[in-house]
C-alpha cells in the first residue's frame, strides 16, 4: 500500500508543469509560445520582479522540461495550469501569455476568472489560425541525431527549411545534451508536429472574461489586425488594445523595452 501511494505522489510530482520562480510578491504568470520555453521570459520576468511580482516562468506540456504526453489541446494545457495554480496555492494572479501560451491564458481566464486578477494576451487574436509552421516542424523533424554532433550542424540541417537565422536561432534553443556527444530536442516534436492543427483552435464562443484584459500586438506582425478587434471585445469586454512599434510576433523579444513599459503601466492600474 505504501509503495503504491509513494507511485502515485512521484506520477503527480512527474505530471508537474516545470517552472522557474523567482521574486516575492504578488503571482505573475507567464506562458511562452508554440516550440519556446520559459527561458525565452527569463529577462522581462526579472524585470516583472522588480515591480513587486512572484514570477511563475513555465514550460507547458510538451515544450521545455515539462512532461511529455500524447494529449495535446488548449482543454489539457488549460488544466494542466489549473493543477499549477493549485500546487502552489496561487490565486488571484497577473496571467501573460505569448501566442500558444495566449490562447492558454485566455481559455484559463474565461474558465477560471476567479483565480486571475488581470489578463495579459502577447500578439494572437481568439479565432481560428490555418496551420502555417509546416516547414519549421517539418526540419526539426529531420534532425538525425545520429549524425548531427553539434549545435552548428544541426544549424545547417535546419537551414534546409528555415531560412531566418533569427527563427532558427529561437528554435535551436531547443537543443540539449542528453549526455556528452549525444545532442536532442526538449520540445515533443512527434507530437506537436501530429496535433499542430489544436495550435490554431479559436476560442470557444461562449468564452468570456470580464476583467481588465491587455492585447499587445506588433506593428509588424499579421497575428492581430484590425478585423481582429471586434472579435476580442466579444470574448473580453474590457479589452484594450495596445501596439508595440518596431516588432513583429515576437514583439517581446523585438522591443523589450516598449513591451515592459506597457505591461507596466496596465499592471500599475
Amino acid at each position: 500500500m505504501s509503495n503504491q501511494t509513494n507511485d502515485v505522489a512521484s506520477s503527480e510530482l512527474n505530471r508537474r508543469l516545470h517552472s522557474n520562480i523567482i521574486g516575492e510578491g504578488k503571482p505573475f504568470v507567464i506562458l511562452h509560445g508554440f516550440l519556446g520555453m520559459s527561458d525565452n521570459w527569463k529577462t522581462l520576468g526579472t524585470q516583472f520582479t522588480e515591480l513587486g511580482f512572484q514570477v511563475h516562468l513555465i514550460d507547458q506540456r510538451n515544450h521545455g522540461r515539462s512532461f511529455h504526453d500524447p494529449v495535446f489541446n488548449y482543454e489539457v494545457l488549460a488544466e494542466d495550469l489549473k493543477d499549477y495554480c493549485n500546487s502552489y496555492g496561487l490565486k488571484d494572479i497577473v496571467l501573460l501569455g505569448h501566442s500558444m501560451g495566449g490562447k492558454t491564458a485566455m481559455l484559463f481566464a474565461t474558465e477560471y476568472p476567479e483565480l486571475v486578477s488581470k489578463l495579459i494576451i502577447a500578439d494572437i487574436s481568439p479565432r481560428f489560425y490555418p496551420v502555417h509552421h509546416d516547414a519549421i516542424l517539418n526540419g526539426l523533424y529531420a534532425l538525425d541525431f545520429n549524425v548531427i554532433k553539434s549545435r552548428g550542424q544541426a544549424d545547417t540541417a535546419l537551414s534546409k527549411y528555415v531560412s531566418d537565422v533569427g527563427t532558427r536561432m529561437f528554435l535551436l534553443k531547443n537543443l540539449y545534451w542528453i549526455e556528452k556527444g549525444i545532442l536532442a530536442l526538449r520540445i515533443n516534436i512527434e507530437v506537436l508536429k501530429n496535433e499542430v492543427e489544436e495550435v490554431g483552435e479559436a476560442l470557444p464562443s461562449y468564452a468570456t472574461f470580464g476583467k481588465d484584459t491587455l492585447f499587445l500586438r506588433g506593428d509588424r506582425s499579421e497575428y492581430v489586425g484590425v478585423g481582429d478587434e471586434h472579435i476580442i471585445n466579444n470574448h473580453f469586454s474590457k479589452a484594450v488594445i495596445v501596439t508595440i512599434a518596431n516588432a513583429g510576433h515576437w514583439l517581446h523579444a523585438e522591443n523589450p523595452k516598449d513591451f515592459y513599459e506597457a505591461v507596466k503601466v496596465f499592471v500599475n492600474s
